[in-house]
């Protein structure tokens, strides 16, 4: 970790200040540990042995101001589950275009959720980790560009955001670690705020590419030996259908607060869908109540994942698949299925103005797998 927080100071160092620029270094970090409440149970990362690493986080955000309405903004982040290995999460210059215009290009988090630019800021919202039935969608980041407008409705306050780009990365897929493509992303978000209330819409699409063939079905058989078994065996337009390559897919979430500073209540709708392929419909959703007492802030939350398997695909060949194929078809398919829900209480302690101490203990009743897991975690959530 030192080497990294040395990598972190070298990158700031070399940041060059002109007498017409200012800028700025913040960071944030957490510290948190966990471990699951039964020997044969794993949860978001954690088993029986507790870990202080798996979601422990420190960042550094350095923005540049060059006058004439132009800065710009990097943040590096080290994860405790990679090691703490800097990377950039953040790296885009802003174009001031009007008072309420704003132009950003670069890395940039896509704006899938309501506390999506705050995801790794724990010190930013009560809960010790934000929803994992929604946010967990696998990717945070796009190549390319934002425009932001704010305006005033009447008494209501507007904020809306169209999003351009791209990702190239990696996602995880039955476990499997493997590169994923999503060209043209195109997207826009509104915020309409009142007083306590306040309300979300997002509406994304993309074409998304994902590399499946090294994904395991079995010891010594992947998804690749399936595609090349089913072409071998004249079925090729079932591989069309079910492979990822350059198919249309959306996301669309609504998301609803109130917070008069005394109650806070949150909750989140999302549902992704990559068309013509195998990968499940995700319907997910939460719900969340705190109450805040000077410096602590209980809380509880619901979280619902629906992810049916899309049968559907494989059904119009089922008559001729031989049944040494159409059980890994089937496999596959069922693999990301997904039906669960989990119950979170926790509470947070602001024992500092820049931090917050958090305790939380969820336990999840996946029906799918017909197991319930059920994880302790607590931790310091700073910013500085």
């Amino acid at each position: 970790m030192k080497k990294n927080l040395l990598a972190m100071s070298l990158v700031i160092a070399l940041i060059p200040v002109t007498a017409n620029s200012s800028t700025t270094i913040n960071g944030f970090a957490s510290i948190k540990a966990g471990i699951t409440t039964g020997s044969d149970e794993q949860l978001y990362g954690y088993d029986d042995t507790l870990d202080f690493k798996n979601e422990s986080l420190i960042a550094l955000q350095v923005k540049s101001d060059l006058g004439e309405k132009l800065s710009v903004t990097a943040q590096l982040l080290g994860r405790g589950q990679d090691d703490f290995d800097v990377g950039f999460e953040w790296a885009f210059i802003s174009y001031q275009l009007s008072d309420n215009m704003t132009i950003n290009a670069g890395r940039l988090r896509t704006p899938f959720y309501k506390y999506s630019d705050f995801k790794d800021v724990g010190y930013a919202y009560d809960w010790l980790r934000v929803p994992q039935g929604v946010y967990g969608l696998g990717f945070d980041s796009i190549e390319g560009l934002t425009f932001y407008r704010t305006a005033q409705l009447g008494n209501i306050d507007s904020t809306l955001q169209l999003i351009f780009g791209g990702y190239d990365g990696t996602a995880s897929l039955s476990g499997t670690q493997v590169n994923a493509t999503i060209d043209n992303v195109a997207g826009i978000t509104w915020e309409l705020a009142k007083d306590a209330f306040s309300a979300r819409f997002a509406y994304l699409i993309g074409k998304t590419s994902i590399e499946t063939t090294s994904v395991s079905l079995a010891p010594d058989f992947t998804v690749g030996n399936l595609y090349q078994a089913l072409a071998a065996n004249g079925l090729s337009p079932l591989v069309t259908a079910i492979d990822i390559d350059d198919e249309s897919s959306n996301f669309t979430g609504i998301g609803l607060t109130y917070d008069d500073s005394d109650w806070i209540a949150v909750a989140e709708y999302t549902r992704v869908e990559v068309e013509n392929s195998f990968v499940a419909t995700q319907k997910n959703w939460y719900a969340s109540l705190g109450k805040r007492f000077n410096s602590f802030t209980p809380y509880i939350s619901y979280e619902r994942e629906n992810n049916d398997a899309v049968v559907s695909i494989y059904q119009p060949y089922t008559a001729v698949l031989p049944p040494q194929l159409l059980v890994p078809v089937q496999g596959l398919v069922a693999s990301q299925e997904r039906d669960a829900s989990t119950w979170n209480i926790g509470v947070r302690y602001d024992f500092h103005p820049s931090a917050a101490f958090k305790a939380q203990f969820s336990s999840e009743d996946n029906d799918t797998l017909g197991q319930r897991n059920g994880l302790l975690a607590f931790g310091v959530d700073l910013v500085f």
